[in-house]
C-alpha cells in the first residue's frame, strides 16, 4: 500500500548523505585531541614496528637553536620535514624522525651574562663549570618550550629521545671527532686573519656573517719610493722621487701595513702634477710624481683635488717589483715603522676601483696574508722580517705592535666606531702622505647575532687544512668534499652549484672560539715545540670522562694531570682553553646521532641501494650546517653524511618585505594555530613553492582557509554518501564509463603523487589533488552522480558502481593527503573506519594497472568539452532567471564536429549535463546560439523541459506518472520506490 501523493514525504526515501563529520572543522580544539589520541595509541611505536625490515629513509634533523619560541621559519622547516617522513613511511620505507637541538654557543652565553649584569655579578669571578651549568639549564628550558610548539604542528617523531649537542654522550663524540682531526694531522694552530667580533670577543665563521650598509672612511695614501732597481739611471732617478698611491676604506689597518701589491696584468704609469697655483694646504703639490694604474688616474686626481697632470712615462711590472717603499709613518717620531715596504705581485689586484695598488696588512686580510706568506722566503732573503704583527687586541684596542696608537680603539664594546681611523688619518696628514679623504657607503660584514661590524685581525686560532694531502697525493679535504658534492642529489639542483662554489673558494676551516659555553678543543700542545699531542690513551681517557661527566670534565681541577696520566710531565704541556665553533658541533651530529642509533644508522650499499639520508634546511645552510657536516664527515670518513640535500627559502611578509618587529609585519605560527589550526598552516606550506622565498600574512592565510573549506566539504560529502555503501564490488567490465573514467584518473594520480612525493614536490601533490577534488569530483563526477546515488534503487548497478568508486577515491585521496594535512585526514579516516584505526598506519593504496584506460580518458575529454558548452549556456539562463535549476532545461545541442559527435554518441547527455531532457543534432546551429571560443563545432540553444516534475527526483519528463502505483514520479523513481517499499514490508 503506497501513501498518497499529498501525504508521502519522498525525502525519506532518498539515500541522502548521512554523516556526523562536522562541516566546521574546529581545528584549534580538535587537533590537540588528535595529538592526545596518537600518544595514547602509541602511534610512534606502531610506526616503528610497522617499518621493521624495510630500507631506512632518514630525514636527519638540522638542530634549531634552543633559545626562544619558534618562529614562522621554524614552522615551515619542521612541517616540510614531517611531510617527508610521513610520505616516505607511507610509500614503503622505514622513515623515522628524531628531532635535535643545538645547545652550545654565544647567544645562550650572552643571555646568562645579561642575567649576571642585572644582578651585579661578574662572570669572570664565577667558577666556569657553574657558569656552564646555568647555560645548560637555560637551553634545557627552551628545548621544552620548542618541543611543545613543534608537536602542536603535528610533527610525528621521537620526542621522548631527541638528540642534544649538550648531552654528555654527544659532547664526548664531538670531542672525539675533533681528536680524529688532530690525530690524522689535519688540525693545526695557526696565525691568520680571522673575522673577529669585538662585541662578542670571539672569532666568527663565514656562516655567522651577514652584510649591511656601512659608512667607512676612505683614504688615498702615498708610499714614498726609497729604492729602485734597473740599469737605466735616469729611469731609476725618476722613480726615486715618486710615490706609490694606495686606496683603503680601513685607515685603522695602516699600522699593520707591511707591503703594497700590484698586478702584472695592469698597465701603470708615472704621473706628474702640472697644475700651477695650488694652495699651500693642498695635500698634493705641483711637481709631485705619483705611480698609478692608467685606468684609475682621473679618479685619483679628482679625489686629490688636482685637475692638471701629465703622464711622464709607462712603468713596467719588472720595475715595480724592484721598488722598495717607506711606510707612510716612517718619518714620524713614533718608532717602529722604519722598515722596508716591498712591492709584491698579487692576483687579487684589479683596476676596477682604487689606484691599482693595494695596501697590504697581512694581519688584517685573507688576500694580504696569502700574498705575504707566499713571498715569505724571498722576503727573508732580502732581509725583511716576515713576522706578522698583532696590532689589535680582542677588545678592539691597539697593542704594542702598533706604536703611537696607545689608547685608540678600532671598534668599541658596543660595536661603535672608535678613534683609530681619526688617529691614523692625523698621522698621515702630519707625514704629508695623505692625498685624498672621503666617506664611502658600502656593504660591510656584521655579526649576525650582535648586528655590529666585525674586523679582520690576526689571532692564534685552530684550523683544519683544506689542501693538505691526507694520504694519497691529491687526497685533500677540499678534493673529498667536492667529489662528495658531485655524488649528492640536490633539490633544487641550484644548491649543488652554490655549495660547490663555497667549498672551491673557502680558506682553511677555523674551528676555535674564545668563549666558555661549548665543547673544548680537547688537545694538549707542547710548550716548547707547539706540537699537538697525539696519544690514543690520552684521547680515550678524555672520551670516557666526557661521556660520564660531560665536557665540564675538561675544566675540573686536576684535569690536566688526569688526562695526561703518568706518561707525560704536566709542566711541559698546555691545555687548549678555546672551545669549538658550534658549527663543528652540529656538523658532527651524524656521528653522535645517526651512527649511534640503530633506528637511524644507515647501511650504505651504493647508489640506488641501501638506506637513504636526507638533510633539509633553509638556503642559508649551504654556508652552515650542510657545509660543516660535509667537511666533518669528509675529514673523518671520506664521504658526505647525506645522500640528498633539500633547500627551502626564507619566509617573508605578505608584501615581500623581510619580517621585523619594527615594521609590525610579523606572522607567528602560534597565532595562526590558535585562530585556525595547524592544518591551515600546513596547507600554506603544501600549496607554496618552498624552493623560493615564501610569503605569509592575513590575506594569504585566508586563501588557505578557503581552500581548506572546499576540500573539507568534498570529503564530508564523500563520507555522507559512503554511509550507504555495502562494500559490494562491481566488476570493471560492468561499470558505466564514467566510473571507469574515475578509476583511470586514480591510476594517473597514483603515478603523479608517488613521483611528486619522491621529488619532495608537495605543491604539485596538493594542487593536483585539490583540483581533482574540486573540479573533477565535486563539480563534475559527484555533481552528475548525485541523482543516481540519491534516487536509484538498491539494485542499480550504476549506484553500486558509483559507491564502489567513491570508496576507492576516498581511500586514495585521504591517504595521499595524510602527510600534508595529518589532523584532518586522521579525523576523516576515523570517521569512516572507526576509532581503532589511523590513516598514518596505512600505505598508499596499490592502484590496479588494469584501471588504466587512456582511450576512454581521451573520449571523455571530448564529452566534457561538449558538456562545458551546455553548462555555460544554462548558466546564462539561470542568471537571467529564465530557469531556476538545470533540471528545468531542455537544451538543443548542435554538434558539427565529427569527433565530438562520435564521442557523445549513445551517451545519456541529459544525465551528464544534469538536465531533464536534451536533444543532440548535427544540424548547423541557428544564429545567436551559445558557443565557447575554445570548443568550436558545438552550439547550444536553450529551451524548457516539457512534461511533469517528478516529486522525488525533480526531473521534468513526459513519462512522469506512467507507473500507476506511483503516479507522481518517473518510472526510474517508481522502481526505486517499489524496492524501498518491499524492504519496508520485509522489515
Amino acid at each position: 500500500m503506497t501513501e498518497s501523493k499529498d501525504t508521502r514525504d519522498y525525502s525519506l526515501t532518498l539515500n541522502l548523505p548521512k554523516t556526523d563529520y562536522p562541516m566546521r572543522a574546529g581545528l584549534p580544539k580538535k587537533e590537540p585531541e588528535l595529538i592526545k589520541r596518537w600518544e595514547e595509541m602509541e602511534l610512534y611505536k606502531k610506526l616503528r614496528e610497522q617499518g621493521k625490515g624495510r630500507k631506512k629513509f632518514v630525514l636527519h634533523d638540522g638542530p634549531p637553536y634552543a633559545n626562544g619560541n619558534i618562529h614562522i621559519g621554524h614552522a615551515l622547516n619542521k612541517t616540510l620535514k614531517d611531510m617527508v617522513t610521513r610520505s616516505m613511511q607511507m610509500t614503503g620505507w622505514e622513515s623515522n624522525y628524531v628531532p635535535g637541538w643545538d645547545c652550545h654557543g654565544l647567544p645562550i652565553e650572552w643571555k646568562i651574562e645579561e642575567q649576571y649584569r642585572a644582578k651585579g655579578k661578574n662572570k669572570d669571578e664565577v667558577p666556569i663549570n657553574e657558569f656552564r651549568q646555568e647555560c645548560r639549564d637555560f637551553a634545557e628550558h627552551w628545548i621544552g618550550v620548542q618541543k611543545s610548539e613543534f608537536k602542536r604542528l603535528g610533527i610525528e617523531g621521537d620526542w621522548d629521545s631527541p638528540y642534544l649537542t649538550m648531552r654528555f654522550e654527544s659532547e664526548a663524540v664531538i670531542a672525539n671527532e675533533l681528536m680524529k682531526f688532530a690525530t690524522s694531522g689535519q688540525l693545526y694552530r695557526g696565525s691568520k686573519p680571522v673575522m673577529w667580533s669585538v662585541v662578542e670577543k670571539t672569532a666568527l665563521a663565514e656562516a655567522e656573517i651577514e652584510y649591511h650598509e656601512h659608512q667607512s672612511d676612505q683614504i688615498w695614501v702615498k708610499f714614498p719610493v726609497t729604492g729602485a732597481g734597473g740599469s737605466d739611471a735616469t729611469a731609476v732617478e725618476q722613480l726615486m722621487d715618486a710615490s706609490v698611491v694606495i686606496w683603503t676604506t680601513t685607515p685603522w689597518t695602516m699600522p699593520g701595513n707591511r707591503a703594497v701589491c700590484f698586478s702584472p696584468r695592469i698597465s701603470y704609469g708615472l704621473y706628474e702634477v702640472t697644475q700651477e697655483g695650488l694652495p699651500d694646504d693642498n695635500w698634493v703639490q705641483t711637481g709631485d710624481t705619483l705611480l698609478l694604474a692608467d685606468a684609475l688616474v682621473a679618479d685619483v686626481f679628482k679625489n686629490a683635488r688636482i685637475e692638471d697632470f701629465k703622464l711622464v712615462r709607462a712603468v713596467t711590472a719588472d720595475e715595480l717589483a724592484s721598488l722598495t717603499l717607506a711606510h707612510p709613518f716612517a718619518e714620524l717620531d713614533l718608532g717602529g715603522y722604519q722598515f722596508e715596504v716591498p712591492l709584491l705581485a698579487g692576483d687579487h689586484v684589479t683596476d676596477e676601483a682604487g689606484t691599482g695598488f693595494v695596501h697590504t696588512a697581512p694581519g688584517h686580510g685573507v688576500d694580504d696574508f696569502e700574498v705575504w706568506m707566499s713571498n715569505a722566503k724571498e722576503l727573508e732573503a732580502r732581509g725583511i722580517n716576515t713576522a706578522i704583527p698583532f696590532t689589535v687586541a680582542d677588545d678592539g684596542f691597539y697593542t704594542k705592535d702598533a706604536p703611537g696608537f696607545d689608547g685608540a680603539q678600532v671598534i668599541t664594546h658596543k660595536g661603535e666606531k672608535g678613534k683609530a681611523n681619526k688617529v691614523s688619518i692625523e698621522y698621515l696628514k702630519q707625514a704629508g702622505n695623505l692625498i685624498g679623504l672621503g666617506r664611502l657607503k658600502h656593504q660591510y660584514p656584521h655579526s649576525w647575532r650582535s648586528k655590529k661590524p666585525i674586523i679582520f685581525r690576526n689571532t692564534p686560532q685552530w684550523f683544519v687544512y683544506m689542501d693538505r694531502d691526507l694520504g694519497a697525493e691529491g687526497d685533500t679535504l677540499r678534493g673529498r668534499a667536492l667529489k662528495a658534492i658531485d655524488d649528492t642529489r640536490f633539490v633544487p639542483g641550484s644548491g649543488q652549484k652554490r655549495l660547490r662554489s663555497m667549498i672551491e673558494n673557502r680558506p682553511d676551516w677555523v674551528l676555535s672560539r674564545q668563549r666558555a659555553w661549548g665543547v673544548p678543543i680537547s688537545v694538549f700542545i707542547n710548550k716548547d715545540t707547539s706540537e699537538v699531542l697525539k696519544d690514543e690513551g690520552v684521547n680515550a681517557r678524555i672520551f670516557e670522562a666526557f661521556k660520564a661527566e660531560g665536557a665540564d670534565a675538561w675544566y675540573a681541577e686536576g684535569a690536566k694531570e688526569r688526562f695526561l696520566g703518568t706518561d707525560y710531565n704536566p709542566d711541559e704541556w698546555d691545555m687548549v682553553r678555546d672551545i669549538l665553533d658550534v658549527w663543528f658541533d652540529s656538523g658532527s651530529t651524524h656521528a653522535f646521532c645517526l651512527e649511534q642509533r640503530d633506528d637511524l644508522n644507515p647501511k650504505r650499499q651504493g647508489v640506488g641501494g641501501g638506506d637513504y639520508v636526507l638533510y633539509l634546511e633553509g638556503s642559508d645552510q649551504h654556508r652552515g650546517w650542510f657545509h660543516s657536516s660535509l667537511l666533518e664527515s669528509c675529514g673523518t670518513r671520506g664521504h658526505a653524511p647525506y645522500d640528498a640535500v633539500l633547500t627551502h627559502g626564507f619566509t617573508m611578509a605578505e608584501d615581500g618585505r623581510k619580517m621585523s618587529k619594527s615594521l609590525g609585519n610579523q606572522t607567528f605560527p602560534q597565532d595562526i594555530i590558535k585562530q585556525y589550526g595547524a592544518d591551515i598552516l600546513r596547507l600554506w606550506v603544501a600549496s607554496g613553492d618552498y624552493s623560493e622565498d615564501q610569503r605569509i600574512g592575513p590575506e594569504i592565510i585566508k586563501t588557505s582557509v578557503d581552500s581548506y573549506r572546499k576540500l573539507r566539504n568534498t570529503l564530508r560529502w564523500m563520507l555522507g554518501s559512503l554511509a550507504h555503501a555495502t562494500g559490494e564490488e562491481v566488476a570493471l567490465a560492468d561499470m558505466p564509463e564514467l566510473e571507469r573514467l574515475m578509476l583511470h584518473r586514480l591510476v594517473e594520480l597514483d603515478d603523479l603523487v608517488r613521483k611528486a612525493y619522491w621529488d619532495f614536490d608537495y605543491k604539485r601533490v596538493f594542487h593536483h589533488l585539490f583540483t581533482f577534488l574540486t573540479v573533477d569530483l565535486s563539480a563534475f563526477y559527484f555533481d552528475i552522480r548525485k541523482d543516481a546515488l540519491y534516487c536509484d534503487g538498491k539494485s542499480s548497478v550504476r549506484r553500486k558502481a558509483s559507491l564502489y568508486v567513491i570508496e576507492q577515491l576516498f581511500k586514495c585521496l585521504v591517504t595521499w593527503m595524510a602527510p600534508l594535512l595529518p589532523f584532518t585526514m586522521e579525523e576523516t579516516w576515523v570517521s569512516r573506519f572507526g576509532e581503532d584505526t589511523s590513516v598514518h598506519l596505512q600505505q598508499f593504496p596499490d592502484v590496479p594497472a588494469a584501471w588504466k584506460d587512456a582511450a576512454l580518458a581521451t573520449k571523455w575529454e571530448k564529452i566534457r568539452a561538449v558538456r562545458r558548452v551546455v553548462t555555460g549556456a544554462l548558466e546564462i539562463e539561470r542568471r537571467e532567471k529564465r530557469i531556476g535549476s538545470s533540471l528545468e532545461a531542455h537544451p538543443v545541442v548542435h554538434v558539427t564536429d565529427v569527433d565530438l559527435l562520435e564521442a557523445i554518441s549513445g551517451k545519456d547527455m541529459a544525465d551528464i549535463a544534469i538536465t531533464s531532457q536534451i536533444t543532440i543534432t548535427d544540424a548547423p546551429a541557428p544564429e545567436g546560439a551559445f558557443t565557447l571560443e575554445d570548443t568550436p563545432g558545438v552550439a547550444v540553444v536553450p529551451g524548457l523541459a516539457e512534461g511533469q516534475k517528478c516529486a522525488r527526483s525533480w526531473k521534468i519528463l513526459p513519462d512522469v506518472g506512467s507507473d500507476p502505483d506511483y503516479p507522481d514520479v518517473t518510472p526510474r523513481d517508481a522502481e526505486a520506490l517499489r524496492e524501498w517499499d518491499a524492504d519496508d514490508q520485509a522489515a
